[in-house]
């Protein structure tokens, strides 16, 4: 049976690209930091200082819930309540 898979990460990423011009393909291995979940892609490195540097990717998912962790998602509950009581 296959295990759920809820993140990817690695310290190398595989970069391949075909030039327009002449058909040929080119693949590069890149000491990216890469980690994907459901929520967003990160691609983490160095800028040319030296200093750390990130590029990060959201998913639909990921935009809507960074909505609702800063007070600007919808104005109801989408969990029906989670089964607290409207007290």
């Amino acid at each position: 049976m296959d295990e759920a898979l809820f993140e990817l990460t690695a310290s190398e990423v595989t970069v391949e690209i075909r030039d327009p011009v002449t058909g040929k393909v080119y693949r590069r291995e890149l000491p990216i930091d890469y980690y994907e979940n459901a929520n967003f892609l990160r691609l983490g490195g160095e800028d040319m200082d030296g200093s750390p540097a990130q590029l990060v990717f959201y998913t639909q998912r990921g935009i809507e819930r960074a909505k609702d962790i800063t007070g600007k998602g919808p104005d109801h509950d989408r969990c029906g309540g989670h089964g607290h009581s409207g007290a």
